[in-house]
């Protein structure tokens, strides 16, 4: 490769990240969908049915980012996981596949 070519891939601060915008990605402006209130309200470590909903099928807690709760509701989810894991209501992990 010639030094010319070389010189063509170093944009001015010196390095080689190409052209562009860094950062992420995304759509901006759009609202997170909120957990609804009947939802919130069933939140307990005696109801595995709703908190599935909040756990992957490798059994992991869903971020908040994904499931849309805020944090106090994401805390309360969490809670109720564990409690139920504790009283074998929620598997702690998947057993095979």
């Amino acid at each position: 490769m010639s030094r010319e070519q070389l010189d063509d891939n170093i944009d001015r601060d010196g390095d080689d990240r190409g052209r562009g915008r860094g950062g992420r990605g995304g759509s901006g402006g759009q609202r997170k969908k909120r957990i609804s209130p009947e939802i919130e309200a069933t939140i307990d470590y005696k109801n595995p049915q709703v908190l599935r909903q909040f756990v992957t099928d490798r059994g992991k807690l869903i971020p908040r980012r994904v499931s849309g709760a805020t944090a106090r509701q994401q805390r309360r989810i969490a809670l109720a996981v564990r409690r139920a894991r504790m009283l074998a209501l929620l598997p702690f992990t998947v057993t095979g596949d």
